[in-house]
């Protein structure tokens, strides 16, 4: 990543409200204060700068901090196009994976699935399972499996 703060700036605007960023300058297709980038397949918004393609989120963190995050960026509420500055945070691999939308299964709640007559409550910690507990119905498996995500993933949302 050659791009620097400064130059990033020299090229592009960036709204911290909106999330937008617009064009600086005039140059070949573009005018000044056009709305830069387009949003792609995955929902991530690209701008391509000096023959590079870029995503949106972490061109603002470069924009507003002056250098590339060291991990990833995250949007706080899954909108991959919702580059506003408050949604954006840098987190590890491990964090981003826990703001995930949670996936269901037969059960009807996350983190929770039938062993023999009764229902586990499981949690991934650092890619590691660790078993709550066994209960007798899947609404308490559930909300036992609510109190260890928060107590182990305390920046995800529920």
């Amino acid at each position: 990543m050659n791009l620097t703060a400064n130059r990033l700036r020299e090229l592009l605007n960036y709204n911290l409200e909106t999330g937008i960023f617009t064009w600086a300058i005039t140059r070949r297709g573009c005018r000044k204060d056009s709305v830069a980038g387009c949003k792609m397949k995955h929902g991530y918004i690209a701008i391509r700068l000096d023959d590079a393609l870029y995503t949106a989120h972490r061109l603002a963190w470069l924009y507003v901090n002056g250098e590339w995050p060291a991990n990833q960026i995250d949007h706080i509420n899954r909108n991959r196009a919702d580059n506003r500055f408050s949604n954006l945070r840098a987190v590890t691999n491990a964090e981003n994976a826990q703001n995930q939308k949670a996936r269901v299964n037969k059960s009807g709640f996350t983190g929770v699935r039938k062993e023999n007559s009764k229902w586990l409550a499981e949690i991934k910690v650092n890619y590691k399972p660790i078993r709550i507990g066994l209960f007798d119905t899947p609404k308490a498996a559930h909300e036992a499996y609510v109190a260890a995500k928060r107590k182990y993933h305390f920046k995800s949302t529920l």
